[in-house]
């Protein structure tokens, strides 16, 4: 073997397992042991070597989770052991009625109880053949799902290959997202105009089936492993041992699991969640209990819809009853204008609330609240407090309809609401408040990380004339702080020290932290990789841009109308002379592509290529490989034994190509 390529193959090998250890590390152990830059900078060498070397590429390589083009739908899959749906139980008195049916069909026999927390998310099926796996799907009826193993793929926590390979191993588990995933994924879309998620299962949902592998990547979804399917070549006698089992061969288990004796200690650990729940990174809504020993499992059968060896404790939605004293406005970063109501305090899901959101004008007249109103709240996921309905009866006369001004409550510039977007929009570029929250954004955990600058902060500098722009946070020194409120020598020395820090940011951090519209964490990361300096980036063209697969059309114009405004490119030239850093390592830069524009099909057996090879060829020259044959593909690659879309091809007149052609095409 060629010595290059042997050396690219050790290092690749390497790669992948150190890449996956820490995967292991942080989503199974809760045990991270390297900085997300230095998890990034490996991943990045392993696309680097695999893009050199696409004869390397496999199936479970790391690089493979983030791949691939949107797909035209999802085939169907059948679950060859049904996964069953769970019957309800909604007090004590019905889980003791779980507890004796049990007994009574194992008379005189020991029973013990596995009780786990029931995620609220959505349950999937991994299929590992030899170690690798090979298929995903969501539960779908139970008797069958959707395939969206792409997608499944794109999820971190998920094994790509498992630590321990057997002949076949099918893991049932609950994608779910956390909280604070929740909340960033719907105040993005807020701000973009765009409807919101109701709840982190409807969001986990939507991502995982969305068509576009690429979308379901940039949720931040997770999982959780809790049961077995088919498998073959494993030996497990209990419950308990089952989750052990899946947590040795890779998988996160939620360890809140408890091994009980009997129903009253199962009551017991019910009770308990009832209340410390909300305490919780993620939601559930119950717990499942389940007899321990698979035997008894067996024994105890199913019926047509669930097993009788289990249950879901199910927690009651927790609502309460206020009055809405006001309807206020804030002003976002973008400029959206969210309706919020302010509420008559009270307790609700471990939390004292007096405020909910309302989003946006249509919600408020869909459910027609007006100021005065008695409503019902409760929080959606245990998260965001919000209005379920109004009580009518309960109007005396004196409420009054909430109406959406015209004009800023900020800076009394013009509202517009653009057609076909339920936001409503500040169009003044300089508001404060859209400073006030853009500085916030800048600063943030995930953007620039200045740690000590928080909102009483950012309003103090803002009062003070000190700052109009995140430039202007580089220009700040000792004494423009120390006389703020709150901030003595020590602590204005250590923000001027953060400050200082964070000029040496990888450049995906500042592209992020500049808060273009539909521009997130992962496209800033693309970005910063593809185009190498913000130079470059302000320099990019619409068509340089949608030659990035993960950049569709929106946020290409938003790119463009963001480095096209003079304020902004003030900005971007100060913040350059302040010494921020502007550049990152370029990955697969831009340059001559034969195949641009050009649409692939590939069918049949290649002799000197595998279908992964060809991909990665096509795409690297400039092409796109799609599923399907249309009008508006170019060329049908054709090996041995074609299937149906070579008959396609022939009858739209598609022009074909053998392998030989393809070989010279792509060689000329």
């Amino acid at each position: 073997m060629d010595s290059a390529l042997e050396k690219a193959r050790r290092r690749i090998e390497e790669l992948r397992r150190e890449i996956e250890y820490h995967n292991y590390r942080y989503y199974v152990l809760d045990d991270p042991a390297i900085s997300d830059e230095r998890y990034d900078a490996l991943m990045r060498e392993l696309i680097k070597l695999e893009s050199k070397y696409p004869s390397l590429v496999t199936p479970d390589s790391p690089s493979q989770r983030v791949g691939g083009k949107p797909r035209e739908g999802f085939a169907t899959v059948r679950h060859r052991i049904p996964m069953l749906s769970l019957a309800n139980a909604f007090d004590q008195g019905e889980l003791r009625d779980f507890d004796r049916r049990v007994r009574s069909s194992l008379p005189g026999e020991r029973v013990e109880y596995v009780v786990e927390l029931k995620i609220d998310g959505l349950a999937v099926s991994l299929r590992y053949e030899n170690g690798l796996l090979v298929a995903g799907a969501t539960r779908g009826d139970g008797e069958t799902g959707e395939d969206v193993t792409a997608n499944l793929k794109t999820i971190r926590a998920v094994p790509l290959r498992l630590r321990q390979t057997v002949p076949l191993l099918e893991v049932r588990g609950e994608v779910y997202m956390s909280k604070d995933a929740f909340r960033h994924l719907n105040e993005a879309r807020e701000e973009a105009g765009e409807p919101l998620f109701a709840n982190p299962r409807n969001a986990a949902a939507g991502s995982l089936r969305q068509l576009d592998p690429a979308v379901t990547a940039s949720r931040q979804l997770s999982i959780f492993a809790y049961g077995l399917g088919e498998v073959e070549g494993v030996d497990v006698r209990t419950h308990a041992e089952v989750l052990s089992l899946l947590r040795e061969m890779g998988f996160p288990v939620n360890p809140h699991y408890r091994l009980l004796p009997d129903i009253e200690a199962v009551i017991d650990y019910c009770s308990r969640w009832q209340e410390e729940r909300f305490n919780l990174p993620y939601v559930i809504d119950g717990l499942v209990i389940k007899v321990n020993s698979l035997e008894q499992q067996a024994r105890l059968g199913a019926t047509m819809k669930s097993p009788r060896w289990a249950v879901a404790f199910k927690f009651p939605a927790e609502q309460a009853r206020t009055r809405v004293q006001d309807i206020i406005l804030r002003v976002g970063r973008t400029g959206v204008l969210t309706p919020t109501a302010i509420l008559k305090p009270v307790r609700l899901a471990g939390t004292t609330v007096s405020r909910a959101t309302l989003h946006n004008e249509d919600i408020i007249r869909e459910k027609d609240i007006r100021i005065g109103d008695m409503v019902i709240v409760q929080k959606a996921g245990d998260i965001i407090p919000e209005v379920v309905a109004v009580i009518p009866e309960e109007r005396t006369g004196d409420e009054k309809p909430f109406v959406m001004p015209h004009h800023c409550p900020e800076c009394g510039a013009k509202v517009v609401r653009p057609p076909g977007e339920v936001a409503t929009r500040c169009t003044n570029i300089a508001c404060p408040a859209r400073l006030r929250e853009g500085l916030l954004h800048f600063v943030s955990r995930n953007a620039m990380d200045i740690a000590g600058l928080g909102p009483a902060v950012i309003g103090q500098l803002l009062a003070a004339g000190l700052v109009r722009d995140p430039a202007d946070l580089y220009a700040l020194r000792l004494e423009d702080l120390v006389p703020l409120e709150r901030l003595g020598k020590k602590s204005a020395q250590n923000l001027l020290e953060a400050i200082e820090k964070s000029k040496s940011n990888p450049l995906y951090r500042l592209i992020f932290a500049l808060g273009i519209r539909h521009v997130g964490e992962r496209a800033a990361r693309i970005l910063a990789r593809r185009f190498g300096s913000l130079d470059r980036l302000c320099r990019a063209t619409r068509e340089e841009l949608l030659a990035i697969p993960e950049i569709g059309p929106k946020i290409a114009d938003s790119i463009l109308t963001f480095f096209a405004q003079e304020q902004n490119r003030r900005v971007l030239e100060k913040l350059v002379a302040a010494g921020v850093n502007i550049r990152e390592e370029v990955v697969d830069e831009p340059g001559y592509k034969p195949l641009a524009g050009k649409v692939f099909v590939l069918t049949g057996t290649l002799e000197h290529f595998t279908r992964q090879e060809a991909r990665e060829l096509i795409e690297r020259l400039g092409g796109r490989v799609s599923s399907s044959v249309s009008r508006k593909t170019d060329y049908v690659v054709v090996g041995e034994e074609p299937g149906s879309k070579y008959e396609r091809a022939l009858a739209l007149g598609i022009p074909i190509l053998r392998e030989e052609d393809f070989r010279r095409l792509v060689q000329d």
